[in-house]
């Protein structure tokens, strides 16, 4: 039953003991209590909690967990000592088979309550390896009054820094270089302000065909006394480091990277063996976190796409990943990205691995360019569209809805907004079926899951 207001507004407060049905996407426990819907940070499903009303949302309210009154039979001991508090990883309580139900589960709601559909999903496309798949760790950096380094992800909900010196899910090439270069951070003396002057953040990143390492520390400010002897020796004391870059962030907002890298030791990028093909990839390039899940996409993506046949558009190409390997396997692509320096890398990596002629990259945003390259002469064969998590800008998917490809692969990091955006495509009004659905778990541990829709036109 509904609450009048009188009773709505004495629920802030309350203390209720309730079983958690279900996650967010975040992670979070879902409890109703007489058709009000609480999210609760840290329950899992089929917990049964003592929890304390705290905050009221938009659409739901928010909810502090007290006790865990009777456990859920999935719950178990979380592999990382920090898993309590970081919030990095919230399902890692979670038992690996309860996290891959929910995933497929969630994807399934998710098309049915945004998009009205009701396809038939494939089996999650599980990881290998449910620790260790990492390529890739962008980590906040704090000095304390006393002088110590703090380096950790946030709390969560929060900005605080849970200090850390391991990550189980980093590859452990990764892994091991967080002590060490803690403490030579916290030698340094640099002032350390992820708000103010100093350094902000530690990038790491490997590529883990190769073995090659790459290192970007984040500042405001080029002013750090030493760096470059610094660079020099960390490249001396790990010979799979290949590189040491300073990334410049003037600003004090959420975007990591700043427009300027300054390559301080070794070189800018590191190499990247995938699908058959060598990338180069810088340390601000996008580039998928967990390098074996992305190679089994460009087989998925040769059956949704099916025999190479014309103009492949991929549209979000970054640096090539999926386009590179495609056209190796025969198709014609052109690539289009907004990042201007992910377009330079892709047009070098074609030109790397022989493949100039077969594909070409410009700079742009899809939202501007598809319709006119949609309109082009030759027409393009297939599209493969991979946004951001929030789905294809509007006129990129006007452009889709009013000049159909025969073939559209959709890659999609958010099942919301695939959701929605399968509804415009597929809907009774949609130029195209849904052939099928792939969900795939690129994030073990996580509550985030990615999908692969495979659309031919009406």
């Amino acid at each position: 039953m509904l609450l009048t207001m009188g009773e709505e507004e004495s629920l802030n407060g309350a203390c209720l003991e309730l079983s958690i049905e279900d996650l967010t996407r975040e992670g979070h426990g879902v409890a109703r209590h007489h058709g009000q819907v609480i999210f609760v940070p840290d329950a899992l499903p089929g917990d049964r909690v003592r929890l304390r009303v705290v905050a009221r949302k938009r659409h739901h309210w928010l909810g502090r967990l007290e006790a865990i009154c009777t456990p859920s039979p999935q719950r178990r001991k979380p592999p990382c000592i920090l898993a309590d508090h970081c919030g990095g990883c919230s399902l890692q309580s979670y038992s690996d088979n309860a996290q891959q139900h929910w995933k497929r589960a969630h994807v399934e709601q998710c098309l049915q309550r945004l998009g009205g559909l009701v396809p038939t999903l494939r089996p999650l496309l599980t990881a290998a390896a449910a620790l260790g798949y990492r390529n890739r760790a962008v980590i906040p950096l704090e000095r304390l009054t006393d002088g110590r380094l703090r380096a950790g992800y946030y709390r969560r909900g929060s900005h605080q820094i849970v200090n850390m010196n391991h990550c189980p899910v980093l590859d452990p090439r990764l892994d091991a270089l967080i002590a060490p270069l803690k403490a030579d951070l916290e030698a340094s003396g640099w002032p350390v302000d992820r708000h103010g002057r100093g350094l902000r953040h530690l990038a790491l990143r490997l590529g883990q065909r190769s073995g090659e390492l790459l290192l970007t520390l984040i500042a405001s400010e080029p002013h750090l006394p030493g760096l470059a002897d610094l660079g020099r020796d960390w490249l001396r004391r790990w010979p799979e480091l290949v590189g040491v870059c300073l990334n410049l962030q003037p600003q004090p907002n959420n975007l990591l990277f700043g427009p300027e890298t300054r390559v301080i030791a070794g070189r800018g990028w590191l190499l990247e063996r995938f699908a058959d093909v060598e990338l180069h990839i810088a340390a601000d390039n996008f580039f998928q976190v967990n390098t074996a899940q992305a190679e089994r996409v460009v087989a998925l993506l040769q059956e949704a796409l099916g025999p190479a046949d014309g103009l492949l558009l991929d549209a979000y190409c970054g640096i090539g990943t999926f386009a590179l390997p495609l056209a190796a396997r025969g198709w014609s692509v052109l690539g289009l990205e907004l990042q201007a320096s992910a377009i330079a890398l892709a047009n070098r990596n074609a030109a790397h691995n022989g493949l100039q002629q077969r594909a070409r990259f410009q700079a742009g945003a899809v939202g501007d360019h598809l319709s006119a390259l949609l309109n082009a002469d030759p027409p393009a064969t297939a599209v493969l569209v991979d946004p951001p998590r929030k789905g294809l800008e509007p006129p990129a998917l006007e452009a889709l809805r009013r000049q159909p490809p025969p073939r559209l692969a959709y890659l999609s990091c958010d099942p919301g907004t695939l959701a929605r955006d399968l509804g415009q495509l597929s809907g009774s009004e949609g130029p195209y079926r849904i052939d099928w659905l792939q969900p795939i778990d690129f994030f073990p541990n996580t509550s985030h899951v990615e999908c692969l829709a495979a659309l031919t036109r009406r």
